[in-house]
């Protein structure tokens, strides 16, 4: 019984068996299929450029049976020898070359990239510039400068080079990098003298003449329309009978001095800026709200003092390109503005000043350490004025009484002076303030002897000693 059913069970297992082979075979899957083998890839592949027109000569360590190009029109592979192969470019591109022996295995692969030709303008930057580092690449249709220089200017040189070798065809991409960038301080000194000479000289006469019955008033009043107003209210007055006359005489002469030196320091190529004074409000346009019926005054505010710009290139050891703009501006009451409201039974004045300026903007190239006047300017200017009454101010001596005279002779000299420097960093400890050894006075000092400092030196300095050089003694005569 036992063996019956094992050979039932033996049964019923091969006949399982065989519809399982049965369903395999009606798959199309063969019994002991061996598994897919990459033969050939680029992951082991070598990377070579290639130019245009260009070949390389590829030795391999096998006998080759048989080669793949991917693509022949970038570029294409010709066999002399079993272990020989030339590579040729043929047009900007990329492709793929394998090498394969009897046994169809891979025997090398080569990763290729067809580039421009650039051997020319290698050659032509190593030429114009041999201290420099530069590397060209080229990346499809553009071309990569990379590699160190010594300054911006030849950077610049170097991009411009090739990207006139290169076409229009072609893009450059400048990546150089500047070795050390020089930094440059500025020193800029305006300079200006202005003397000015007004003379006033005329007389207010009032009162009235007449003979019998017939009267005839008059009043005369100086305006000095040269130079506006006159210089003072003070004057000579004086009255024969109903005549009143009234001198105004003055004359005055003023010095004006400006120095203005201010230092900036930038690194090459980059801009700076720099301004010592301040701003001064304006009333701009009146803004009205409808629902409240209030209006608001805009206010602007506009720089004055001395300002300086610049953007310094070191072109070369010794050679600096500077764009600089200096200027020099003050509030002045010439030419100012006033403005008057009335409230009510109240008058509110407002006065705008004006802004005197000087300015001068240009480029220029100096060598380090040298200066070079950027701008000057003389200027002589003279204004005279004489009013009086018509037919009456013609006479030769009592023509005086009915005229005056307004005279204004003004001169300006004006100079800017810059002075680039090629600086360099320097410890802290060389370096100097302004308020370096100032200390405050004390309040018994300053009370009793009317100091408000102590003496400027050092702050561990001791007060130094006074001493009389000279004989000391009597003088007998």
């Amino acid at each position: 019984m036992a063996t019956s059913n094992f050979t039932r069970a033996m049964l019923v297992a091969a006949l399982v068996a065989a519809g399982a082979v049965a369903t395999s075979h009606a798959q199309g899957e063969a019994p002991n299929a061996p598994a897919i083998q990459l033969t050939g890839s680029d992951a082991g592949s070598r990377f070579i450029p290639l130019g245009v027109g260009k070949s390389v000569v590829i030795d391999l360590p096998r006998d080759v049976r048989d080669v793949l190009v991917t693509d022949p029109t970038i570029a294409n592979a010709v066999v002399r020898t079993t272990r020989r192969a030339y590579v040729i470019g043929v047009k900007v591109g990329q492709t793929n070359i394998f090498f394969f022996d009897a046994a169809g295995r891979q025997i090398a692969g080569l990763d290729i990239a067809v580039n421009r030709d650039l051997n020319g303008v290698r050659a032509m930057l190593r030429r114009l510039l041999p201290q420099a580092d530069i590397k060209v690449d080229g990346v499809g249709e553009g071309v990569m400068l990379s590699g160190t220089v010594g300054t911006p200017a030849e950077s610049q040189q170097a991009f411009e080079v090739a990207a006139r070798l290169v076409g229009e065809s072609g893009k450059v991409v400048n990546n150089l990098t500047i070795r050390a960038r020089d930094q440059v301080m500025l020193k800029v000194t305006v300079a200006e003298v202005q003397r000015d000479i007004i003379k006033q000289l005329g007389i207010d006469l009032s009162g009235s003449v007449g003979y019998g019955t017939t009267v005839v008033n008059f009043n005369t009043t100086n305006s000095f329309s040269a130079y506006g107003s006159a210089l003072t209210d003070t004057a000579l007055t004086g009255s024969f009978k109903s005549v009143q006359a009234t001198l105004r005489a003055m004359e005055r002469a003023g010095v004006i001095r400006t120095l203005a030196e201010p230092t900036l320091t930038a690194i090459s190529g980059e801009s700076a800026n720099f301004l010592a004074g301040g701003e001064f409000p304006v009333p701009g346009g009146f803004t009205c709200d409808p629902t409240t019926r209030s209006c608001q005054t805009s206010v602007q505010f506009k720089k004055f003092g001395v300002g300086l710009n610049f953007t310094p290139v070191v072109l070369a050891e010794g050679r600096i390109s500077l764009k600089v703009m200096s200027e020099v501006s003050e509030l002045t009451n010439e030419n100012a503005l006033t403005l008057t409201q009335s409230l009510g039974t109240t008058t509110a004045t407002l006065t705008i000043p004006a802004v005197r300026t000087r300015r001068a903007e240009t480029t220029i190239e100096i060598p380090s350490g040298g200066a070079l006047a950027m701008a000057g300017m003389i200027q002589e200017q003279t204004k005279q004025q004489i009013n009086g009454v018509p037919g009456v101010m013609q006479l030769p001596i009592l023509g005086t009484l009915f005229r005056s005279r307004d005279f204004i002779n003004r001169q300006t000299e004006l100079m800017v002076i810059v002075t680039p420097l090629v600086v360099r960093s320097v410890a802290q400890k060389d370096l100097s303030r302004p308020d370096d050894g100032f200390a405050d006075a004390s309040d018994p000092a300053t009370v009793l002897l009317g100091r408000i400092n102590r003496i400027y030196g050092g702050p561990r300095h001791a007060e130094p000693k006074r001493a009389y050089h000279g004989r000391p003694g009597f003088i007998l005569d």
